[in-house]
């Protein structure tokens, strides 16, 4: 896990060395252990290292491979690159260090911009080719390792985060129409390529990019995921077996791809439970987990310790368990929104921040449950759906938009009303073929791309915050195309999870299995009153966000005076959701 950057000028100059320097600034948390540059020419890369495998300074990046004149920054994990490399030095590659980077190169040398077919892991990364001018970039097929970019006339410039572009400067930091209507309605989700700011782009997950040093870009996919039955029908017996044996050989593969000790975020839910089960189930001693948890009040309990002491107890498991005073959360909110590539409306986000600095202090790599809901279904708003009349696009929304574009309209001043961009963008990717249902539809949307800018993208953000690597068991892209072809009635049996809970009977206390679906407690932030009630007046009351005019007065002094009943279908707090967007523009856009 790492951070990467880079420049590339499409006008002829040579590339702006100080710009990697100022990046690079920018990247540290997510590469404590080294810093590298590279230039010659036009282009310029900088790399911030976290180091997981192979742990020599033969690994360091950029990584330089003179002999085929080719120059990698790689941010991510290739879980099968043991394999590949010996494919690769079969077909006559000799390699000078014994990580997944540098199989990389020699892919890329060997089988062009069609490499990536044959990379399984989390990735992004650029590569230079020096005698083509050439840069190639790709994103992995979930989207689990960010690649932000900026392009104007004279240049294209890339970074594992957003606040390392802005620091590079010459980013047009407006507010990009679509995206703002997105993070509005579509739970602060932007889908790729937009983002918040007219300057800054994403890739999009499972695609590629070749850019010439003349100019010429060009963007292509080389990944679609189907939701359709297999050709062969499949018993429940039969799915469920199947679907254990790949998440086995998941969660073995993100154990054993690392030269360094690896733990467990467990909440004490099903997904995080499963997984220190499923090491266990493989004969794994020593299992090191970890859980957070916050003060009682006198409405909710801060934790979930009950259900997480559950699975320690049951395994044995080197537990560390972290509470965090109330006190704390708001004090360190602002340093979690600052981490942020783009602002989250998720409150369990300074929850996971909190958790990553502790336990980074233990180990360099985790596993965390995220995408289980997605890919099994198992949220709530689901089976809603699947019960509603109407159109895709009106059976989604109504159970998932935050607000609808006439309340959108009321939120925002005239200068930023227009089209209903979200529901645009929802019904064409409903209507996209390669599913035999709605709700196909649905889980294929929510884990190709709600889930990427949702819960990937915080879990990324805040542990890398803390140079700590999370890898997600569940979006193992093998996994995913197993789970797609299996039918959802399946999967919204039993609340939802039908299958993992199936397979949880015979590994987990049924007390974890069968428990209520929770989120993480965050009673400091889940009440609008007191303190936190303050905190959000202040910034919607601010000067800054009073001359930023994106805001109607009128609809923030409703949600003022009232701020514990304006709510969003899945119960966020509409005033919250004002608050954060403006703070994370004045902490990463304003102080630039």
């Amino acid at each position: 896990m790492c951070g990467v950057c880079g420049e590339l000028r499409l006008d002829g100059s040579p590339a702006e060395v100080g710009a990697i320097g100022r990046m690079l600034g920018r990247l540290v948390p997510r590469g404590p252990d080294n810093e590298g540059r590279y230039s010659d020419g036009p282009v310029a890369l900088g790399h911030r290292r976290l180091s997981i495998i192979d742990l020599s300074e033969r690994a360091n990046q950029p990584m330089v491979d003179d002999e085929l004149g080719l120059v990698l920054v790689f941010n991510g994990t290739i879980y099968n690159y043991r394999e590949l490399r010996d494919e690769l030095s079969q077909q006559g590659y000799h390699f000078f260090s014994d990580g997944d980077s540098e199989v990389i190169l020699k892919a890329y040398h060997a089988w062009g911009e069609q490499c990536v077919e044959r990379l399984h892991g989390m990735f992004a990364f650029a590569i230079w080719d020096a005698s083509h001018e050439q840069l190639f970039m790709a994103r992995d097929r979930l989207g689990i390792k960010p690649l932000y970019y900026s392009l104007t006339a004279g240049k294209l410039r890339f970074a594992s985060n957003t606040q390392a572009l802005l620091a590079a400067g010459d980013v047009d930091t407006s507010i990009d129409p679509v995206g703002l209507h997105h993070q509005l309605t579509l739970h602060a989700v932007i889908p790729a390529p937009h983002t918040i700011l007219n300057g800054i782009k994403k890739m999009i997950p499972g695609t590629s990019l070749t850019a010439q040093a003349n100019g010429e870009i060009k963007e292509q996919s080389y990944w679609q995921l189907n939701a359709t039955r297999p050709e062969t029908p499949m018993s429940e017996t039969e799915w469920v077996d199947t679907i254990h044996e790949a998440l086995r050989k998941s969660v073995k593969r993100r154990l054993e791809i690392a030269d360094v000790p690896v733990g467990v975020l467990l909440s004490g839910g099903l997904d995080s439970s499963l997984l220190v089960a499923l090491l266990a189930e493989q004969g794994v001693k020593d299992i090191r987990t970890f859980s957070v948890g916050f003060e009682d009040v006198p409405e909710e309990r801060g934790s979930e310790f009950e259900y997480s002491d559950l699975v320690v107890e049951h395994y044995k498991t080197q537990h560390h368990k972290y509470t965090i005073p109330n006190e704390q959360v708001l004090k360190r909110l602002p340093e979690a929104i600052g981490h942020m590539a783009e602002p989250m409306v998720a409150q369990d986000a300074v929850a996971f921040y909190l958790l990553s600095e502790q336990v980074s202090q233990e180990v360099k790599v985790v596993q965390s449950g995220q995408g289980a809901d997605e890919v099994f279904g198992g949220y709530f708003w689901y089976p809603l759906m699947d019960a509603e009349t109407g159109s895709d696009l009106e059976r989604f929304s109504k159970h998932y938009f935050d607000r609808s574009h006439e309340e959108f309209l009321e939120t925002v001043t005239p200068a930023y009303r227009g089209e209903d961009h979200t529901s645009l963008r929802v019904e064409q990717m409903l209507a996209e073929p390669g599913t035999d249902s709605f709700i196909d539809s649905v889980l294929r949307m929510d884990t190709t791309t709600l889930i990427v800018d949702d819960p990937v993208k915080r879990v990324d953000n805040m542990t890398m915050a803390w140079g700590l690597e999370a890898r997600v068991p569940f979006l193992d892209h093998e996994l995913v195309e197993l789970a797609m072809k299996m039918p959802p009635e399946l999967k919204l049996r039993s609340g939802g999870k039908h299958v993992l809970k199936t397979i949880a009977r015979e590994l987990l206390p049924a007390e974890v299995i069968d428990r209520p679906k929770g989120y993480f407690p965050m009673p400091a932030l889940k009440y609008v009153r007191g303190d936190f009630l303050s905190f959000m007046k202040d910034i919607l009351d601010s000067r800054a966000c009073k001359e930023r005019g994106l805001f109607n007065r009128d609809y923030v002094n409703k949600l003022l005076a009232e701020p514990e009943k304006y709510y969003t279908k899945l119960q966020g707090s509409k005033l919250w959701h004002l608050t954060l967007l403006e703070l994370w523009l004045q902490l990463n856009v304003d102080n630039v």
